[in-house]
C-alpha cells in the first residue's frame, strides 16, 4: 500500500471516530448509520400542493413503515407508476461509513431497483450491485441487504439507487436506504416502550358501556369514577340513532360501571356530537364542534360548564386562524389537565403528511393561539391522530400511521421535553397487547396512571368498544395527587365562593389557581408528587387561608383534602399566620413566608383603613429575656416587610410576648412548634 493511500485510510478512520463521538458512542455490530440528506433525486410524487408525503426526504432516517409493508407516504415515491425511464435517488450520510452492508427498506412493490452505487469522500464511484439479487419474487416489501464485496475498502459518504419503475408494476417506494460498519446482518423492529409485555389483558367495559354500537373516545374522570365516552349507532341517541352522542357513567362501590346514561340537551343535539376531554374537577366539559343557537353545529371546539341546574349551553373556544384543510373536517381535540393548554390533529397548510398534531395556547383574551405544529419528532408525512394528553401535563398518547407499527393506526407514547411544547421525545410504540393489526385509539389516563381506557375494535366484530387495561410502568405518565377540598366560613361553617391558588412551596412560584363554586360540589387539584404545595383560598371581606399539602414522600396515587375555612374580617379578631416562618434562633424571615406576607400587604392595601395588631411568641426553651428579644424582633421584621411594601407605618403596632402566653404545653416538639407562632389582630377596618 502506498504512503498516500496509508494516509488516506488513516484519515477516514479518525473522520470515522470523531464521528461515532459525535453520536455519543461507538456503532455496535448490526447497527446502522442511516441517510440524513438528500443529494439528488430524479422525480418525487407530489399528490398534495402541501405537505411531504412521498417526497425525496422520506427517504431520509430510520425507517418509517418497514418492517410493516405497503403504501405509505412516509416512503420516497417516484412521481409515476410504471415508467420506462429510470427513476434515481442519490443520499449522503454524517460522515464516511466503513462500507460493509448497505440496507434498504422496500416498503412497497419491491424489486424495482437495478442498480445501487457506493461514492467515497473524494466522490468515486463504485457499483455495489446490479445482479439477480435485486430481484423481489413478488414480495410486498423486504429489507434489502447488499453486503459489499470483500475487496473493497471504502469509507461511503453517499449511497445511490436506480430503479425501473416497469419492472414492477404500480408504485415503488423505498423507505430508508443505511451503511452498516459490519456484515452482522441488520434487523430493523418497531421502536416499543422499554420492557413493554408483548401480551395485554384487555378487559372488556361490560354491557353497561359497550352496546351493539360504536363507542368510542373514553375520558376519564382524574379519580377514575366517572366516564364519559361517544356513542353511535344507539336507539337512545338524541335525534337519529346512528348519530354520535355524548354518554356517561358511574363506577359504582362494587368496582362495575353503572347504567350508562345519554348527557341528553343542550350537549346532545340531532347533529353528531363527541366528548374530547374534561376539567379535573368534572364542572366543564370540552365538546367537538361549536352550537349554534338553531341547533345546528359548526367546526371547531366548544365547553359546557356545569351549574346548579345542569350543564350549560355550549360556548365557543375562539382559535386564532382556525382552518382545516381536511375535506371530511376530521378533528380531534386534547386539553390540558390546567385548562391552558389545547392539542388538535387536523390538516393545515404547514401539515407534514395527511394530519398532525398542532398545539394552541390559552391567551389573556380567553381565545386561544393559533396552532402551531409540534413537529417531526411527533409528526410523519402520514397521519397522526387522537391526541391525549395524561395528567401529569407532560406525557403525550396518540396514535400513528407513520411510526412503526403493528397495524393500521397504533398508539405511540412521547414525552414533553420543555416548556415550548415543540420538543418531545422519540414516540414509543405501546407493544402488540394494546396495539391490534386494527385501528387503535382514544386513550385515556386517571391520575394514577396505572390503567388507561382505549378505543379498539379488534374483539368487537367491526364495531369499536372500550376496554381498560393496565399500564407497564415504562408507558405510564407521571402519577399525580389528586387533592380535593372545600371553602367555608370559619365562624358559621357556610360553603363560600372563592378564587383557589396554588403555590410550589419551594420555589413560591404559582401552580394553578381556579374559581370554587360550592353549588357545584368540591375542587379538584391534580398536583405532581414529590413536593410541597401551598393552597390558598381567598374571598372578600375574609382573611385567606392557606393549607400546605406536603407530596415530598408520595411515590404513588395520592388522594388529598384540603379544607379551607375563611375567618371574617372583624374588629378584635386575632388570627395566627401558620405560613410566616423565621430561620432557627433568628429574626430573619424564611423565603416560604413571602406568599403569606404578601397576602397580608394586599389584604391592607385592598381595605386603606385597616390596622392591625402584630403579637410574637416563643416556646419556652433558653433564657425568657431572649426569647423577649426575639420575638420582638421577629414581629419588626414583619412590620419592616409591610412597610417596605407600601403599607404606612402608623397601621400595623407590634407586642412581644415571648414564651409568656403558649398555645400548647411545651412538652413535645409539636406543642413548642405552635406556640412559636406570630399573630395579628384586627384593631379596625
Amino acid at each position: 500500500m502506498s504512503v498516500s493511500r496509508k494516509l488516506s485510510v488513516r484519515y477516514h478512520f479518525y473522520l470515522w471516530l470523531l464521528f461515532c463521538l459525535f453520536c455519543g458512542r461507538a456503532l455496535k455490530a448490526g447497527e446502522v448509520v442511516w441517510a440524513s440528506r438528500v443529494l439528488g433525486f430524479s422525480s418525487e410524487y407530489r399528490p398534495a400542493p402541501y405537505g411531504s408525503e412521498y417526497r425525496a426526504v422520506q427517504v431520509l432516517g430510520e425507517p418509517n413503515k418497514f418492517p410493516d409493508a405497503g403504501d405509505s407516504p412516509c416512503a420516497w415515491s417516484p412521481a409515476s407508476a410504471d415508467g420506462h425511464a429510470e427513476e434515481w435517488i442519490k443520499v449522503g450520510f454524517p460522515a464516511a461509513v466503513p462500507l460493509r452492508q448497505v440496507i434498504i427498506a422496500e416498503n412497497f412493490n419491491p424489486g424495482a431497483i437495478v442498480r445501487v452505487y457506493a461514492y467515497d469522500g473524494g466522490g468515486k464511484e463504485y457499483l455495489l450491485e446490479d445482479g439477480s439479487v435485486l430481484e423481489a419474487d413478488g414480495a410486498r416489501g423486504r429489507l434489502l441487504r447488499l453486503s459489499a464485496p470483500a475487496q473493497l475498502a471504502v469509507d461511503a459518504e453517499a449511497i445511490k439507487i436506480v430503479m425501473k419503475p416497469s419492472k414492477v408494476a404500480g408504485f415503488n417506494q423505498v423507505d430508508a436506504i443505511g451503511i452498516a460498519p459490519s456484515r452482522t446482518p441488520v434487523k430493523v423492529g418497531i421502536r416499543l416502550a422499554p420492557d413493554i409485555p408483548s401480551k395485554v389483558v384487555k378487559e372488556d367495559l361490560g354491557k353497561h358501556i359497550n352496546s351493539k354500537g360504536d363507542q368510542v373516545a373514553p375520558v376519564i374522570s382524574p379519580d377514575g369514577r366517572v366516564l364519559y365516552f361517544t356513542r353511535s349507532g344507539h336507539p337512545g341517541n338524541v335525534g337519529s340513532p346512528d348519530n354520535q352522542d355524548v354518554w356517561y357513567a358511574v363506577l359504582g362501590k362494587n368496582g362495575q360501571w353503572g347504567e350508562a346514561l345519554n348527557l341528553r340537551a343542550p350537549v346532545n343535539t340531532r347533529d353528531n356530537n363527541a366528548v374530547i376531554g374534561m376539567s379535573p374537577d368534572g364542572k366543564t366539559l370540552y365538546l367537538l364542534n361549536t352550537y349554534l343557537r338553531d341547533g345546528a353545529m359548526g367546526a371547531g371546539l366548544s365547553k359546557s360548564a356545569l351549574t346548579s341546574s345542569g350543564w350549560s349551553f355550549p360556548v365557543a373556544c375562539v382559535i386564532r386562524n382556525y382552518y382545516n384543510l381536511d375535506p371530511s373536517q376530521e378533528v380531534e381535540f386534547s386539553i390540558s389537565p390546567k385548562g391552558n393548554v389545547l392539542l388538535m390533529a387536523l390538516c393545515r397548510r404547514d401539515t407534514k403528511g395527511r394530519k398532525d398534531i398542532y398545539v394552541s395556547f390559552l391567551m389573556p383574551d380567553g381565545t386561544w393561539s393559533e396552532p402551531a405544529n409540534v413537529g417531526d419528532r411527533v409528526n410523519t408525512a402520514d397521519t397522526e391522530g387522537a391526541p391525549y394528553l395524561a395528567p401529569d401535563n407532560k406525557t403525550l398518547y396518540f396514535t400513528s400511521f407513520g411510526h412503526r407499527g403493528y397495524g393500521s393506526g397504533d398508539i405511540f407514547v412521547s414525552r414533553r421535553l420543555d416548556d415550548t411544547w415543540l420538543n418531545w421525545s422519540a414516540p414509543e410504540n405501546l407493544g402488540p397487547g394494546i396495539n391490534s393489526p386494527y385501528w387503535d385509539g382514544y386513550f385515556s389516563v386517571p391520575a394514577s396512571g396505572e390503567f388507561a381506557y382505549l378505543s379498539s375494535n379488534e374483539n368487537a366484530v367491526r364495531r369499536d368498544h372500550l376496554y381498560r387495561v393496565r399500564l407497564h410502568p415504562s408507558a405510564r405518565p407521571e402519577a399525580v395527587a389528586v387533592v380535593t377540598g372545600s371553602v367555608a366560613d370559619a365562624d358559621s361553617r357556610l360553603p363560600l365562593k372563592a378564587r383557589i391558588r396554588v403555590d410550589n412551596g419551594k420555589t413560591n412560584e404559582p401552580v394553578d389557581s381556579l374559581d370554587y363554586d360550592p353549588q357545584t360540589g368540591e375542587f379538584h387539584l391534580l398536583l405532581p408528587l414529590r413536593n410541597t404545595y401551598r393552597i390558598t383560598a381567598a374571598a372578600d371581606g375574609y382573611l385567606s387561608a392557606t393549607e400546605t399539602a406536603d407530596l415530598l414522600q408520595e411515590r404513588g396515587s395520592a388522594g388529598r383534602k384540603a379544607d379551607l375555612r375563611l375567618i371574617p374580617l372583624q374588629e378584635g379578631r386575632k388570627i395566627a399566620l401558620n405560613q410566616v416562618f423565621f430561620a432557627r434562633s433568628s429574626p430573619e424571615i424564611e423565603p416560604a413566608s413571602v406568599p403569606e406576607l404578601n397576602r397580608i400587604a394586599a389584604l391592607m392595601k385592598k381595605y386603606p383603613t385597616l390596622e392591625i395588631l402584630l403579637e410574637g411568641h416563643t416556646d419556652n426553651q433558653g433564657d425568657f429575656r431572649k426569647n423577649l428579644q426575639l420575638s420582638e424582633e421577629r414581629v419588626q421584621a414583619v412590620k419592616d416587610f409591610l412597610v417596605g411594601q407600601e403599607i404606612a407605618p402608623g397601621r400595623v403596632q407590634i407586642k412581644a410576648w415571648g414564651a409568656s402566653r403558649p398555645v400548647g404545653n411545651n412538652l413535645t416538639e409539636e406543642a413548642r412548634r405552635r406556640n412559636r407562632r406570630v399573630e395579628f389582630t384586627i384593631l379596625k377596618i
